[in-house]
């Protein structure tokens, strides 16, 4: 099984910016969500024996609480939001929003289309199939490739999962079998519950 999942925060998710590539470290809320992560997914599976992770610290810091070495894939990394990486969501305008969500081949200045993250995420999530169908896979990542995970696994185009909303901390779990890749579950978050006052 390939259990994809988000990150703990950061002081910049709680400030409500995009964070894309701004290599940020998780805040103290976001470490209490990576150990809760960890003990929900090994209390549901055992021991992970494979951990897969972006390259981002704030991806690294949360495979850290499953314990072992995690290999780093450049694939897993959060989309580059160009010009728009550290702004407010409030500050982005309407009109690029739109495009974005609408068109797959849209990128803002200096930053990565839809389309191109759906190419470099679903090639990962192939290479991870075959191992996944024997062991579960944990891969740690962020908001836009765990999206584009769900369009591999649905077989849907690139626009349908940007109407979903990835948690902080939450697992998305897909199994692989002859048939090819189902989605089990999206965006699990009752690990979390109760965690911050």
């Amino acid at each position: 099984m390939l259990i994809v999942v988000r990150h703990g925060r950061t002081a910049l998710n709680a400030q409500g910016r995009l964070q894309g590539r701004v290599d940020a470290e998780l805040d103290e809320v976001g470490r209490l969500q990576a150990e809760a992560l960890a003990r929900a997914v090994i209390a549901q599976v055992g021991k992970v024996s494979e951990i897969v992770c972006s390259p981002l610290t704030r991806a690294r810091q949360t495979a850290q609480a499953f314990g072992g070495t995690a290999q780093v894939d450049e694939r897993w990394i959060e989309l580059d939001y160009g010009v728009l990486d550290g702004k407010p969501l409030g500050e982005v305008p309407p009109d690029v929003w739109h495009r974005w969500r609408d068109d797959p081949t849209f990128a803002p200045d200096g930053g990565e289309s839809h389309q191109q993250l759906h190419r470099r995420v679903h090639d990962a999530c192939a290479e991870l199939a075959e191992v996944a169908r024997r062991r579960h896979v944990v891969v740690v990542t962020h908001v836009s490739p765990i999206k584009s995970a769900v369009t591999w696994a649905l077989g849907l185009d690139g626009t349908v999962p940007w109407r979903g909303f990835v948690e902080q901390a939450s697992i998305t779990r897909i199994t692989v079998d002859d048939q090819g890749p189902v989605l089990r579950t999206f965006g699990e978050t009752a690990h979390l519950v109760g965690l911050v006052r």
